[in-house]
């Protein structure tokens, strides 16, 4: 008999929305991470994942933490779409269907300790090095990397396991899934900064030279990303801020240790997220561009529609996920052409004119994919 229900490999935000759903609904999950002291100093501070959506507010909610976030997050009030000195359109948020924004390390410690009430306990320190599965089960080897026990190595079992480990997904590759190249691809900068401008507004600032966007972060913070002029792989701190007075007419000033980090957003998907009784989720299953906001909603979503199929498929010892190896799908492929479309808006390339404009203004509207209205704000889900 298998030690556990579930086993649960990678403690970011989708690995720790689905465990809460399911320990919730009575499952025995197990959950492991390789990296330590996750909940304290030895945290991810990295600049990453901060829009939540109104799809990803919902499984938030049903996890138990969506209060939570919403007293800590930043509810925009509109966003503002400007050109060439200009504003273009301002679309304002209704109270209905929010737009937040929490920095990722801080809706990742609320969904920790929603865990933790539910009583289950993060592993932290544990490398997944191996597995297996029979038609009853799954077997995870892990390597122990925390100082005190470093390299000793022990198995657990479970009925299913998913593999949320991230977009260098280990597991996927011990599985031998292909990684597939999707269209969408560009260079860009970020940094999160002191702001004095208190507005809860999303800004996104488009010219020739390629996009500029700038969300309010809470604490008084606000993030700033650029896109790079083509050909350019870096933006260090003095250029990053050049480029962004050129574009927007805004002064910034880093501090004197801070320098913007830079990343490619590109777009990948496994060529399948289901292998006999382990489930690949989240980045694992699918590389979305940040430029949107998607990746981490998606991911949410995805978890929310898993839940009840694999409380099912536990309850039955049978894997019933078919079902939802298809509705995820459907939805990674929207939200690509989604995301393709917003990078290419926003690329030095493009042509200018109305049709440019309307297609700034569609990306903070309610785009015609089914995904969720107000497609916005600009994350790294890595």
């Amino acid at each position: 008999m298998p030690d556990h229900d579930v086993i649960v490999v990678g403690a970011g935000p989708v690995g720790l929305l689905l465990s809460c759903l399911l320990a919730a609904r009575g499952l025995d999950v197990m959950v492991c991470e390789r990296r330590h002291g996750i909940d304290g100093a030895d945290a991810d501070q990295r600049t990453r994942a901060i829009g939540i959506h109104p799809p990803g507010l919902a499984a938030l909610d049903a996890a138990g933490v969506g209060s939570e976030v919403r007293e800590e997050a930043v509810r925009l009030v509109r966003g503002e779409v400007h050109a060439r000195g200009r504003r273009l359109a301002s679309v304002p948020f209704g109270v209905a269907r929010p737009v937040l924004t929490l920095p990722q390390p801080r809706t990742d410690a609320l969904l920790r300790s929603r865990l933790r009430t539910l009583g289950v306990s993060v592993r932290g320190g544990r490398e997944a090095v191996g597995l297996r599965q029979d038609a009853a089960q799954v077997v995870l080897r892990t390597r122990r990397v925390d100082a005190d026990r470093a390299g000793a190595e022990s198995e657990s079992s479970a009925s299913f396991l998913i593999a949320a480990d991230g977009v260098r997904s280990d597991l996927r590759a011990q599985l031998d899934i292909p990684w597939l190249t999707q269209p969408g691809l560009g260079r860009y900068s970020m940094i999160d900064l002191p702001d004095p401008d208190e507005e809860p507004v999303a800004r996104l600032f488009c010219g020739p030279e390629g996009l500029v966007e700038s969300f309010p972060l809470p604490q008084g913070r606000r993030r700033w990303v650029v896109r790079h002029p083509a050909g350019v792989d870096e933006l260090p701190g003095e250029r990053f801020t050049a480029e962004v007075r050129r574009r927007t007419g805004a002064a910034l000033e880093l501090p004197g240790d801070r320098e913007p980090e830079s990343f490619v957003a590109a777009q990948h998907r496994a060529q399948r997220v289901i292998d006999g009784r382990i489930v690949l989720l989240g980045d694992a299953a699918h590389e979305v561009s940040p430029i949107g906001g998607q990746g981490m909603n998606l991911g949410w979503v995805d978890a929310l529609r898993l839940a009840d199929p694999l409380r099912r498929s536990v309850a039955t010892g049978r894997p019933a996920l078919s079902g939802f190896e298809r509705r995820s799908a459907r939805a990674v492929a929207d939200v690509h052409r989604r995301a393709r479309f917003y990078m290419w808006m926003g690329s030095s390339r493009r042509p200018a004119g109305q049709a440019v404009q309307e297609g700034m203004i569609r990306m903070l509207g309610a785009p015609p994919l089914r995904f969720g209205a107000a497609a916005l704000i600009t994350m790294r889900g890595v």
